[in-house]
């Protein structure tokens, strides 16, 4: 629907007299300092200590970035106070920050020294405590890691209701477990994480594949060479639309002045990317390169009609950020709004969800994406390599439970000096997508056999389905529980496999 001249200016002139959110301009963030954190580390562990020894506990926390389903058994923990930076040394370059507080807080906060982060997953409401436990990556993955290898030292409360200090050399099989260890064995109160210096601008160079194998081995080059076509390389990422139809996004930080895109407004960043041939170029603020996939929730906003005409000029642009469309989503799960309005009126079945990251070495890209393209018609999808970082292998052998683990982050099952991608797909497919097979979670079974095939694995933030000898397989064999026998004895908290397959 085209939106007439006038109707727009008058739009304009109200969504932009709304207060703005930080979903469009930053705003600074003012350390809370070590005796508040003091104080909320203590109500959290009289909070513990006042719930039943026989009781389950889990986080008494409003949002979540999760996207599979939990019993709510269990009691909750107070964390209110634990969502601040604690303080940020720039001399040091380092960063103390709560384990409740969001990379949009982190960010802002530590901007102003300039520093940044060494990885900033794409999402603002992603917890540092979040991405460590869990998954968390982004487009300086493939030189920098992953978040909870800037992690120099961390608190936890374990099961046993004690905090315990965590590092490279200190109870180091907590430090090397607690990864993709979903809460499990804990949960990080304090975070002391290294950060990078900060440039102002971020210069892109998207370049467009016709070949997923092209793509595949270009994307190896870069990783091992940090530069393309003779220019460096300081993050890289990439979307594929279709096996012919792909591209890879290289952003190079520099403090040269010049002119920018602004996402919040009319054009959505990943359309941007879209062109015949060769290379378009682009250039944004590093803290709106930052967010820049955030402003749509990648591109899951066009669900919401965010992304069209009529919607792009009625939509605040403070709600254009995936926080909001958070709360769009719980409306929905709450009274089933898509499926009334779709499926049901049809006769069809509930969709099935699909909303997975799996990693796939970059040998195996070109033929997953063939397969996947070919098996469903959900597109874009996300590329995102991954390489640990160099020296993360000296952390292999050290620890009594871990020592003969060959990853450094035994239940996050990535190997040095492998370049790892992550691709990431987000949306739904027809309830009887797997013909015969309409069971739940048909077709995301299949995906999960195939990226087993392919030598991969998948994130574990949604739905899986695995028995317990293949989630061995993949996620440390028996070291959860190894783990678990020794910080959470008395299985205060669900195992991770009843978390993560179980719903626990």
């Amino acid at each position: 629907m085209a939106v007439s001249g006038t109707v727009r200016k008058i739009v304009a002139s109200i969504t932009d007299a709304l207060p703005i959110g930080r979903g469009v301009d930053y705003r600074p963030v003012t350390p809370v300092g070590w005796f508040a954190h003091e104080q909320a580390v203590a109500k959290l562990t009289e909070s513990f200590a006042q719930i039943p020894p026989a009781e389950r506990v889990h986080l008494a926390k409003s949002t979540s970035n999760l996207f599979r389903g939990r019993s709510g058994r269990g009691k909750g923990l107070d964390v209110s106070g634990l969502d601040g930076v604690i303080a940020v040394d720039p001399v040091e370059r380092t960063a103390d920050v709560q384990g409740m507080c969001t990379y949009e807080d982190v960010v802002d906060a530590t901007l102003p020294y300039g520093l940044v982060p060494t990885v900033v997953p794409q999402l603002k409401t992603i917890t540092l405590g979040g991405a460590v436990t869990g998954m968390g990556v982004e487009s300086s993955s493939f030189r920098a890691g992953l978040p909870h290898e800037a992690v120099l030292e961390m608190d936890v409360l374990t099961g046993t209701g004690e905090v315990v200090t965590c590092s490279p050399d200190k109870n180091v099989d907590l430090y090397r477990g607690f990864p993709n260890s979903y809460g499990s064995l804990g949960y990080a109160v304090r975070l002391r994480i290294q950060l990078d210096p900060a440039a102002k601008f971020v210069e892109l160079r998207h370049v467009r594949y016709h070949s997923a194998a092209q793509l595949a081995g270009d994307l190896e080059h870069i990783c091992r060479d940090k530069e393309f076509a003779g220019q460096r390389v300081d993050f890289l990422d990439g979307v594929a639309f279709s096996p012919n139809e792909l591209y890879l996004s290289l952003g190079r930080t520099t403090e040269e002045a010049g002119p920018v895109s602004d996402y919040t407004r009319t054009k959505v960043y990943y359309r941007s990317l879209q062109h015949p041939s060769g290379v378009l170029r682009d250039r944004l603020t590093l803290r709106d390169y930052l967010w820049r996939w955030d402003i749509d929730w990648f591109w899951c906003s066009r669900a919401f009609g965010a992304q069209s005409e009529l919607g792009r000029a009625l939509w605040p642009r403070a709600l254009r950020r995936s926080s909001f469309y958070w709360k769009l989503i719980g409306l929905d799960r709450k009274y089933d709004i898509e499926h009334r309005l779709t499926c049901a009126r049809r006769g069809e079945p509930h969709r099935e969800r699909v909303v997975q990251d799996i990693e796939i070495t970059t040998d195996k890209v070109a033929e997953w994406l063939e397969w996947f393209f070919a098996a469903c018609d959900i597109q874009p999808v996300w590329l995102c390599p991954i390489r640990l970082r160099e020296g993360a292998s000296a952390l292999v052998g050290t620890g009594e439970v871990v020592a003969s683990a060959e990853s450094p982050w035994p239940l996050y099952p990535l190997q040095p000096g492998k370049t790892w991608v992550n691709v990431g797909f987000w949306s739904a497919v027809p309830g009887d997508h797997m013909g015969a097979d309409s069971s739940p979670g048909a077709f995301n079974r299949r995906i999960e056999e195939e990226v087993h095939r392919l030598g991969g694995h998948k994130s574990l933030y949604s739905e899986a389905f695995y028995t317990r000898a293949q989630f061995a397989e993949l996620y440390g064999g028996d070291l959860p529980e190894r783990l678990k026998a020794v910080y959470d004895p008395a299985a205060r908290f669900a195992g991770l496999y009843e978390k993560t397959v179980g719903g626990a």
